[in-house]
């Protein structure tokens, strides 16, 4: 079997192309990240770690704004992330550009997932070492999905990628409930890092993105737009929780 490990292109006997397997280990390695569908909204949440204690942990960032109205967040290997970050926003702007308007969900999910789709059967190159839930508002709604290195999609109601995503899928089997509203959804999202995270968990520790049904005004027009918390909307989330 070793032998076709090393060969993107080629499929082992038992069907699978083992560097995507490689691929998705690197993402099992990763923090976690949740993802949460609300009523009114969607949320992504993410765990904040440092290799050392020297790291300015503020710097990192595990989470990025696309759009207005989309954010993304991933599991895996950063530096994959920032290509792809990239590639999104090219994606978006030159939709806005056509249409004068943000990409609908589904569209930039799809764009996105071809991207990586592409790196999964060229010669020279590696699958993306990354999983990503991308969050965003359109005329069908909240929208979150999930988009693995092989270039598969799906729509979620809630889901987890990441080094804990077994245990917080589990927890978010009982815990969500498909009339929750955003702000329900920010503190099942919490709760469901809670459950898998090493230490004590704080402000400094834990990213979250939330994207709101209700318009916010902006340039003179109302629209759903993306938006990290700050450390001090978080805090104030922890201390209702913990």
């Amino acid at each position: 079997m070793d032998r076709y490990s090393f060969s993107l292109t080629t499929f082992a006997p038992n069907g699978k192309l083992l560097q995507i397997e490689h691929a998705l280990a690197a993402v099992g390695n990763g923090s976690t990240s949740v993802g949460i569908k609300a009523a009114n909204g969607v949320v992504i949440a993410t765990e904040k770690k440092a290799g050392s204690s020297l790291i300015d942990v503020s710097s990192l960032e595990h989470m990025a704004k696309v759009c207005d109205s989309i954010g993304m967040v991933y599991s895996g290997m950063g530096p994959d992330f920032r290509v792809l970050v990239n590639s999104a926003r090219k994606i978006a702007q030159t939709y806005r550009l056509t249409y004068m308007e943000d990409p609908p969900v589904r569209i930039l999910v799809k764009e996105l997932a071809s991207i990586m789709q592409e790196f999964t059967q060229s010669g020279g190159v590696r699958p993306f070492g990354v999983s990503l839930l991308l969050a965003g508002v359109d005329e069908r709604g909240p929208n979150l999905y999930q988009v693995d290195p092989s270039g598969s999609y799906f729509p979620w109601k809630a889901t987890s990628i990441g080094k804990n995503m077994v245990n917080s899928k589990t927890f978010l089997e009982k815990r969500f409930n498909g009339d929750m509203e955003l702000e329900d959804a920010v503190h099942t999202a919490i709760l469901t890092l809670k459950e898998g995270i090493e230490g004590q968990m704080t402000e400094e520790s834990i990213d979250i993105g939330i994207i709101s049904t209700i318009s916010v005004a902006q340039d003179g027009n109302a629209k759903p737009e993306f938006k990290r918390l700050s450390t001090a909307e978080i805090k104030d989330y922890l201390s209702n929780i913990i």
